[in-house]
């Protein structure tokens, strides 16, 4: 009877564990992108502004200033979703909620109608 309960608390811990990792894995994947782009839209603005003459303004409003922070972010995206899932957005609390006032809400009807 110990055995199966540390068993099931080995494999509790080890899914844990493993979900610790992948979120852990997500941080090191955001911080690398916000600190890469950091550092490659200040070069692109430093070669915008000093070696092609543009202004500030112009440099800022160049697509090739947000594009690797369009389309990595895109990947970050996903790779938010592949860890935490829509359950984060859209939850089974949201879920419940909802249920409970489309409910509510025909019972108020109901009420109203006389049924």
């Amino acid at each position: 009877m110990e055995e199966g309960r540390e068993s099931i608390e080995a494999m509790r811990y080890a899914r844990a564990k493993k979900r610790v990792e992948k979120i852990k894995g997500f941080y090191v994947h955001f911080s690398v992108y916000v600190v890469v782009n950091l550092f490659l839209s200040g070069i692109i603005i430093y070669g915008l502004t000093y070696d092609e003459g543009d202004s500030y303004s112009d440099a800022f409003s160049n697509f090739g200033v947000y594009s690797t922070w369009i389309f990595w972010g895109i990947g970050v995206v996903f790779h938010w979703l592949g860890v935490f899932g829509f359950t984060s957005v859209l939850g089974k609390n949201w879920e419940e909620k909802k249920l409970k006032e489309i409910m509510d809400r025909e019972e108020q009807m109901q009420k109203k109608n006389g049924f």
